[in-house]
């Protein structure tokens, strides 16, 4: 999980995730295109960054390479960090409502 930590810590990073949930199965020169500050080898490195993470997936298709969005890293850290801690605050919040509104269990 450290890789995906670590992938996800950049907003350029992200922003390719972005792009690629909008439009899945680019090719770099494609996503190069969308960050024309960045220079195509800048972007090259960052999808290096993400694939490391397994979170974009490479497939050929001859002498092409189209990139995938992998959500499931995203997911697994959602589920493993997320939602454990979230579970406590919310079980406080409708037990909170339950008592405002006078609709708590007996």
């Amino acid at each position: 999980m450290d890789a995906v930590f670590r992938a996800l810590a950049d907003p350029t990073r992200r922003e390719i995730l972005d792009t690629l949930f909008a439009a899945d199965g680019q090719t770099v020169t494609q996503l190069a295109e969308r960050f024309g500050e960045m220079t195509r080898f800048g972007v090259m490195k960052h999808l290096a960054v993400l694939e490391e993470a397994d979170l974009v997936i490479p497939v050929r298709q001859g002498r092409t390479k189209l990139l995938y969005l992998n959500p499931v890293p995203i997911e697994q850290v959602a589920n493993r960090w997320i939602s454990k801690y979230a579970a406590r605050f919310t079980s406080s919040l409708v037990a909170l409502d339950q008592h405002i509104t006078g609709t708590e269990e007996a």
